[in-house]
């Protein structure tokens, strides 16, 4: 994930404090907003969506990464490992 600088994460954080105040849902609504924006911002053409796309697969690497993989280390020491 490209780490950016702090002063773009305050700015870039009023926009997750609105969706959050929208009370955004993981499950249609960020499908949604993803959609759009591509729609909307995204060049079209095959390097526009690939490149959008590399974005999307990325954040969720990032998610596996740094979220996901923790919490199953975390089960494995409490329930034991599979054998």
């Amino acid at each position: 994930m490209p780490y950016i600088k702090q002063s773009r994460r305050r700015e870039l954080n009023y926009i997750v404090n609105d969706m959050l105040c929208a009370d955004l849902q993981p499950h249609g609504d960020l499908n949604y907003i993803l959609y759009a924006y591509c729609k909307r911002c995204i060049a079209p053409g095959y390097t526009g969506y690939k490149n959008y796309l590399g974005e999307l697969t990325e954040a969720a690497a990032e998610i596996r990464r740094r979220l996901l993989a923790p919490y199953e280390d975390e089960k494995i020491r409490e329930n034991g490992d599979i054998s």
